[in-house]
């Protein structure tokens, strides 16, 4: 069985950024708790905590040692409790993610009502509504076009979650102008998002079957996911590469194989050698 393996994929700067630095807390002697997961991906962080390293809700719960702020950044008012607790702080959020949160708040105060393009509930978008608050504005989450909400006025304008599509915020811009509005786009998705969409889908029209490897509560290894299937059904999305074995690939020459940006290639590599000898 012939394995090919998509040109990008895998961990993103951000990610290895925010390994690299827990890493060198910890070869330091450092005591190092992360604020919620350091990255979606369970295997890392179960592996970290191994290692001691510790997953706490917030500043309370670290007592002592190195708060880390995970890749997807937090709100504002997080960063200054921290900071109010004396505690000492490593930053891994993304550098993207940073820029997304500068242009959240920028938008807000340049007088808009601010549409985060994202899903609710995910840590990185919540942290860029609360960028857009904290700078005076009312902000909204929009997934679809239909989320938009009614009675929009300009000045509207709109920030995107880094992992999102571009066609996706292509609907959205275009169901706001379709309304009379002219938003202020800010076109924040992250340049190895669309890498890693772009060649898996290509490798995906290609292959047989397609393993997308990254965590479940990964939202862009999910999208890989969700892409990959619409050129290639039979696309599986694995978390680990134990889970490998147990695929349905009967009939298969060639398997493709991504992962998500929160997808350490050590991860990759092990999928791949147990793929290759199936």
């Amino acid at each position: 069985m012939q394995v090919e393996l998509a040109c990008h994929a895998g961990a993103c700067y951000g990610v290895q950024r925010a390994l690299d630095m827990v890493e060198d807390l910890l070869q330091q002697g450092a005591h190092v708790s992360t604020l919620g997961p350091l990255i979606h991906n369970p295997e890392t962080v179960r592996s970290l905590e191994e290692r001691g390293v510790s997953v706490v809700a917030g500043g309370s719960e670290a007592a002592d040692g190195t708060v880390v702020i995970r890749s997807h950044g937090v709100a504002p008012e997080v960063k200054e409790d921290l900071a109010s607790r004396g505690l000492a702080v490593a930053d891994a959020t993304c550098p993207h993610v940073a820029r997304a949160q500068a242009a959240a708040a920028e938008l807000a105060q340049e007088g808009c009502r601010v549409l985060v393009v994202g899903e609710a509930g995910h840590p990185e978008v919540e942290a860029l509504v609360a960028y857009a608050r904290a700078s005076g504005a009312a902000a909204d989450v929009v997934l679809s076009p239909k989320d938009i909400p009614e009675g929009l006025y300009d000045p509207v304008g709109i920030v995107v979650q880094t992992t999102q599509t571009r066609d996706n915020l292509e609907r959205i811009v275009e169901a706001c102008r379709a309304r009379g509005l002219d938003p202020q786009v800010k076109d924040t998705i992250c340049s190895a998002t669309r890498k890693r969409q772009r060649t898996a889908a290509e490798l995906a029209a290609t292959v047989d079957a397609m393993v997308v490897i990254g965590g479940k509560n990964s939202s862009n290894t999910t999208r890989l996911s969700e892409i990959c299937a619409q050129v290639c059904p039979r696309t599986f999305h694995v978390e680990s590469a134990r889970e490998v074995a147990e695929l349905d690939l009967a009939g298969c020459e060639v398997i493709g194989v991504t992962a998500g940006a929160s997808t350490p290639q050590s991860q990759i590599r092990e999928a791949v050698s147990l793929l290759e000898g199936l």
